[in-house]
């Protein structure tokens, strides 16, 4: 990155074109909130510099009294480089300050009206600002300098060529800021009702010696996306999305690409409200169209893609070749695949939905790349039934995990070599669900067995240890399968994610839960060893799965630490939910029952979440 304070003569004197990328926001500035403000600066530098001029200095005294005129600055622009033919007009994308370098063109025009209008020998100097050499230009808008994005540029022309045209009030912002420009400058150099050279010269001069900008000058390695975030102290990112969308239609209409059909067809919708709404949470936060594109670079590449280079990485993809619309073509149906996973539309096959949602709620994102390829690759290379296989053993892989406990460091490295396995396999003509089946069970994170399963479910600590949501979730989706299986449960449309985790024996349970002795209730005594061991053991047990249900808001919470007797009675109540049949039907409820209940909620999981072997073809 080369980042450097210029006069304008020195950014806008060279041969160059400033491009502003096609879909870019509209022109905005306006004279009220910025042109009044940015000529006062210009004459208030030109006032500056009058003063040394007629101070009584001259020769070396002159110029070292000229050379410390305090210069006005106008703030940073961030260009990129644009590949451009060779020997041609050097090429730069406007990455940030669009807004500022238009006003500026469209101040110089109106300073070099009045200057042409009087004869000043500065004008040429000025007019070099506006257009490139004639004998460089090749084709008619390549004469700008600054070329405007693709809406205004039927007005441009006329707001920068010499010919002064007539303004109404109604005129585009451009011919309103030339003839505010114009007006304001005649107004400057006239004194006693007579042009004033000297205010002439110093205006002009003021203007390309002492109005200076700081330009940042991207090179081919550097990342837009974090300079502008340092730039701004990240309080406002700049979209990775967006920058990407600048490069990619910029690109489109070099190559004379018809970038509005393009827009229309492939990129409107991203213009959704859902798709601008910002996702995750505290440093993750980001736009939706921005995780879109770090799902599309990691399944395109292959690679898991840095989510703070997002646009670095995509600019190195789109160097190795692909052209505007294939890339465009790309990441519509990348955006379509993630709606899907996401619930923003619907998805045909009722088992592949549940696993999104599951993956959803449980916020396993590394899984999306995965998915969201499953998705686009055709029916005649992933048949309907092996996508589904291959859904439910990423979702059957990453739930197991979750439910007892694993790590989650690394998921998207294994995740993106299940991706690259899956690829090999449609190349080699082989069945993908079978290769991501046997992928995810390779390297340190293993897949679950049933046995591991039944083995947690009945030793490990649940609550307080799994978030209560995936305990809920667990709880959802083995009541659901049990009021499925059950021929004499009607249909019912309940909504799990108002329903709330309970403890059948509560963690309270001294008073009313005694420890059993030879079937009859122990003394507590905590100087004996028995006594102390059955203690310990019912605590462990109070917080395990097979002692976690589901209740809904018309449970009695103030039963909770009740005996058994009382809160078997208000459990008989809930009879909403078939995970709770078993649990009313006890007689009694103890360690014993807690354990035979982690085996029968354990067998139920284990026909939802089907082992490796189980899924593969």
């Amino acid at each position: 990155m080369q980042a450097n304070t210029y006069p304008l003569s020195q950014i806008l004197l060279p041969d160059r074109r400033y491009l502003i990328p096609t879909f870019q926001r509209d022109y905005e500035w306006t004279r009220d909130g910025q042109w009044e403000l940015l000529f006062e600066d210009l004459a208030a530098t030109a006032d500056r510099l009058i003063d040394v001029r007629t101070s009584g200095a001259t020769d070396s005294a002159l110029l070292t009294k000229e050379a410390s005129v305090s210069p006005h600055f106008l703030g940073a622009i961030v260009v990129a480089s644009v590949l451009s033919p060779t020997g041609g007009i050097t090429l730069r994308s406007v990455i940030d300050g669009q807004q500022r370098l238009t006003t500026t063109q469209l101040l110089v025009r109106g300073v070099l009206d009045v200057l042409t209008a009087e004869g000043s020998l500065k004008q040429h100097q000025l007019r070099e600002m506006l257009f490139n050499k004639e004998y460089l230009v090749v084709t008619n808008e390549e004469k700008f300098k600054l070329w405007p994005r693709r809406n205004d540029r039927l007005v441009w022309p006329s707001a920068i060529s010499d010919a002064i045209p007539t303004y109404e009030d109604s005129d585009h912002l451009y011919l309103q800021a030339r003839s505010f420009f114009a007006t304001k400058t005649l107004e400057y150099v006239v004194d006693n009702e007579a042009v004033d050279p000297l205010r002439v010269d110093a205006l002009a001069d003021a203007l390309s010696t002492l109005f200076k900008l700081v330009v940042i000058d991207l090179e081919d390695n550097d990342d837009a996306q974090v300079i502008f975030e340092v730039l701004n102290g990240r309080q406002t990112p700049l979209s990775a999305i967006d920058l990407v969308k600048n490069l990619l239609f910029l690109r489109g209409e070099l190559a004379a690409a018809d970038v509005e059909t393009l827009y229309d067809r492939y990129w409107a919708h991203f213009d959704e409200t859902w798709w601008k709404e910002e996702v995750g949470r505290g440093h993750a936060q980001r736009g939706r169209r921005d995780v879109l594109l770090s799902v599309w670079l990691t399944a395109e590449l292959g690679k898991e893609a840095s989510v703070g280079h997002l646009y670095a990485e995509a600019r190195a993809y789109l160097n190795d070749g692909p052209t505007t619309e294939e890339v465009l073509q790309s990441l519509a149906k990348y955006s379509t695949a993630y709606e899907a996973i996401y619930g923003h539309i619907s998805v045909a096959e009722g088992e592949i939905q549940n696993a999104y949602e599951r993956i959803r709620n449980l916020d396993i994102a590394t899984a999306v790349p995965l998915l969201a390829w499953l998705r686009t690759v055709p029916l005649d290379q992933l048949a309907s039934a092996d996508h589904v296989r291959a859904v439910r053993a990423i979702e059957s892989w990453a739930l197991r995990r979750a439910f007892l406990g694993l790590q989650t460091r690394g998921y998207g490295a294994h995740l993106t070599r299940v991706l690259n396995d899956a690829k090999r396999a449609i190349d080699a003509d082989t069945d993908v669900a079978d290769a991501i089946i046997d992928s995810l069970q390779r390297g340190a994170l293993a897949w679950p067995t049933d046995r591991d399963v039944v083995a947690a479910f009945r030793d490990n600590r649940f609550y307080g240890t799994i978030g209560q949501p995936r305990i809920a979730l667990l709880l959802s989706a083995i009541d659901a399968r049990l009021r499925e299986t059950d021929p004499h449960q009607p249909s019912a449309n309940i909504d799990y994610s108002k329903l709330q985790v309970e403890h059948v024996m509560p963690q309270s349970w001294e008073t009313n839960w005694p420890v059993l002795e030879n079937g009859r209730p122990g003394m507590e005594d905590d100087t004996d060893p028995t006594w102390l061991n059955a203690s310990d053991e019912r605590n462990r047990a109070v917080n395990r799965l097979g002692n976690l249900t589901l209740v809904t808001g018309s449970f009695n919470g103030h039963l909770s630490n009740d005996a058994w007797s009382v809160k078997r009675t208000e459990f008989a109540k809930q009879n909403t939910l078939v995970i709770n049949f078993a649990v009313a039907n006890s007689d009694s409820w103890d360690e014993g029952r807690i354990s035979a209940r982690a085996f029968e909620l354990a067998t139920v999981a284990t026909d939802i979440w089907l082992s490796a072997d189980a899924l593969r073809a």
